[in-house]
């Protein structure tokens, strides 16, 4: 066995690969300032998890030159404020090569693999098993910028709302399972076969999915025949008004509300439509990362200061 590659570290104490092996050696390390930056902590948890590039599996390619701690608190402080590629603060790498990291992650799934990842660590801390058994289904719709072309957008009648629309399959737990962006004139039955379809190919053992009552119909009948899952439709009662918790479909809703958090899924900017739904994976690793942290632990609450 041949012995492993000496380290290029000579000027910062990143233990990244692109730091120890790569061309990064002589790119200074950065302050943590932000809010979405990567702790400590999470990053300890986070780069045992990373792919590894393909240039040290000796696959081709260029080893890198910019730090990938770095790179992973660019595109989490973008997704996380809502800002535009060109307007990263100056003390990330340069945005346009923030930009071929997150483009290189999306098309070969490296942001799904890595939330894969931390959702069996986070189901794992819950007692639960590594693949589950059971899904809740949902969609939102969101308003488009003007970036986005006519051609992956549409008009929400129900909504009311000129966009795109989000449709997402969750654990028990909330975790994403699967996320896939339509235009917003898409019906959730018909987008809902799809989801199904690509729920059942990734997750083998999900057999019971939970959805409310835009899902009735043939595809509660299609999904049984086809996919064998048991779609369950959970219809909110017609004697109740005002806000009411259903059964199951909360865990969806809080989903959707933990990645409306972050701010660049307020309103769907993205051009593509892989790129719209890399953002969601994005989006919902940060809560991902500082809940294993935490070790599970709630987060702490803020304590108000009384005025002097």
């Amino acid at each position: 066995m041949s012995a492993p590659p000496a380290s290029n570290s000579g000027v910062s104490p990143c233990d990244c690969l692109a730091h120890r092996l790569g061309n990064a050696a002589d790119q200074p390390d950065r302050t943590r300032r932000y809010g979405s930056d990567l702790t400590d902590a999470e990053w300890a948890l986070v780069r045992p998890l990373l792919p590894v590039p393909a240039w040290l599996n000796g696959q081709g390619g260029r080893p890198e030159g910019y730090c990938h701690r770095q790179m992973l608190d660019a595109v989490r402080y973008l997704v996380a404020e809502g800002v535009r590629w060109a307007s990263l603060p100056a003390d990330f790498p340069k945005w346009r090569a923030v930009y071929r990291f997150f483009r290189r992650w999306r098309d070969n799934d490296l942001i799904k693999e890595l939330y894969g990842r931390l959702r069996k660590m986070l189901r794992a801390l819950a007692g639960k098993k590594e693949e589950p058994t059971a899904a809740i289904i949902d969609s939102q719709s969101v308003k488009a910028d003007a970036t986005v072309g006519a051609a992956t957008r549409g008009y929400d009648t129900g909504k009311k709302i000129n966009g795109r629309k989000r449709h997402i399959a969750v654990d028990t737990l909330g975790l994403l399972l699967v996320v896939m962006v339509t235009a917003a004139s898409v019906k959730d039955n018909d987008a809902g076969c799809d989801l199904l379809m690509r729920l059942r190919a990734r997750h083998r053992a999900v057999t019971v999915v939970w959805a409310d009552g835009g899902y009735t119909g043939w595809l509660v009948t299609y999904a049984a025949t086809a996919l064998a899952l048991a779609l369950t439709i959970i219809k909110r009662p017609d004697d109740v008004t005002g806000f009411v918790v259903l059964p199951r479909r909360w865990v969806v809703e809080r989903s959707f509300s933990w990645l409306i958090r972050a701010r660049r899924l307020a309103r769907d900017y993205e051009t593509r439509i892989d790129s719209a739904e890399a953002m969601a994976w994005w989006a919902a690793s940060i809560p991902a990362t500082r809940r294993l942290a935490r070790s599970g632990r709630p987060a702490p609450r803020r304590v108000k200061r009384s005025a002097a």
